[in-house]
């Protein structure tokens, strides 16, 4: 019996693993370190400062300056940093800060006495007092409504993509107005697609300005102090007090979830998006449906009524929805039990991170609902990490259970349950 299983090693898992090692808990964690971090394609770059984008230990040892100095590279406020570089800075947190990484899924999480039975990808079961689930954001992947019925070879998520090579000489429709979409379609044009075009239900684009100088004199830090979600008063609440956040209304947490720090594209992606030249704002896909000569026909509605397009694939660049029936990996009997918050139906997330389940952590995006838009980030993780080991550590009683000695490093086994 385990005291602690991390389910997911991307930076929230990881965080969290990370302090509970230093709190002697022992902690398994099972996932491929940064996967989806990894899996990005070559070219795109880190939205965040370099300074908001630290995964999290204890001591503050382990940060992504100290990986970048070891590196010889300079993570400067306002240079974007690669997220190729982002992405094996994870890795280098995991060496350095996580006892035990175990690169297998978990395929279930099931409630069992005295805690879970956990299930890993190749059948193998094991038990675990408490858990901490930390799958990230591709599990709750959203697609337009319309487009969610076509193969593959026609409809991707954003999140789908490494390399956009494959896309070279073709006609792609990018959906979404938000980041991802502008760095999506921006790269089309420069891997050579034939056309690119921008579809949104947005009115107009949001660029994010190039952030002022750190130190700027009392007054303009005063007036907008900057934090790792952007500058401003709004942003330092968001960032700094994700608890109070928790305390307000639900109807006002709806709201601000939907609202909080909405589409935009990053300061330095404005250049590079001057390649596209079709963007069409104010539209939405009503239908699509594939035609006799293998591309996609598209029903779009806009300001000037409704339009037919073709096309040969589309890009959903079109975010990602925190719903617990999305979180496939915890069992029925546990899903129909917890508690859920706001339209989303995202798990209900209490004090210390704790689900509704006793024992049941959450970490990342599916605390978003709860505890606001920082979740949503990377940033999110610093201020996680402790206090949802704090609250293992009360579930586990005074001091937590220690674990065991001897586990496997990064790539064993767990023992089975029963051995």
């Amino acid at each position: 019996m385990h005291d602690l299983v991390v389910v997911g090693a991307g930076p929230y898992g990881l965080s969290v693993a990370a302090h509970a090692a230093a709190h002697g808990l022992g902690p398994l964690t099972f996932g491929r370190p940064m996967e989806s971090w990894h899996a990005m394609p070559t070219g795109m770059f880190l939205k965040s400062e370099p300074w908001a984008s630290h995964l999290s230990d204890p001591a503050g040892a382990y940060g992504l300056d100290a990986y970048a100095a070891g590196q010889g590279v300079r993570a400067e406020h306002g240079v974007p940093l690669p997220v190729s570089f982002f992405a094996s800075y994870g890795d280098w947190f995991a060496r350095q800060a996580v006892p035990t990484v175990d690169e297998r899924l978990i395929a279930s999480v099931a409630p069992a006495p005295e805690g879970f039975l956990l299930t890993t990808e190749d059948g193998e079961a094991l038990r675990s007092r408490t858990v901490a689930l930390a799958v990230g954001v591709l599990p709750f992947l959203e697609v337009p409504g319309p487009l969610r019925h076509l193969p593959r070879r026609y409809v991707t998520h954003s999140s789908h993509h490494g390399e956009l090579d494959a896309l070279a000489g073709r006609d792609v429709t990018v959906v979404g107005a938000g980041q991802a979409a502008l760095e999506t379609a921006a790269l089309l044009a420069e891997a050579g697609a034939a056309a690119v075009r921008i579809v949104a239900r947005a009115g107009r684009l949001h660029w994010n300005t190039l952030p002022p100088a750190l130190d700027r004199g009392v007054w303009p830090a005063l007036r907008a102090p900057h934090t790792g979600l952007g500058c401003g008063w709004r942003n330092k609440l968001y960032a700094d007090t994700p608890g109070v956040f928790r305390r307000l209304p639900a109807p006002t947490r709806a709201r601000l979830f939907d609202s909080a720090l909405g589409p935009a594209g990053a300061w330095w992606l404005r250049e590079r998006f001057a390649a596209v030249a079709d963007v069409r704002l104010g539209h939405r896909i009503a239908s699509a449906a594939v035609t006799g000569d293998e591309r996609l026909r598209l029903d779009v509605e806009g300001p000037e009524g409704a339009t037919v397009l073709e096309t040969d694939h589309v890009v959903a660049a079109t975010g990602f929805v925190p719903s617990l029936d999305r979180a496939g990996v915890l069992d029925p009997r546990l899903r129909s039990a917890l508690r859920t918050v706001g339209p989303v139906r995202a798990p209900e997330t209490g004090a210390l991170f704790e689900s509704s389940w006793p024992g049941l952590f959450l970490a990342g995006l599916l605390t978003a609902p709860s505890y606001g838009p920082s979740m949503r980030f990377v940033f999110g993780a610093g201020y996680t990490a402790g206090r949802l080991v704090k609250g293992v550590r009360r579930r586990l009683g005074a001091g937590g259970g220690g674990g065991a000695a001897g586990r496997p490093r990064s790539g064993g086994r767990a023992a089975p349950v029963g051995a």
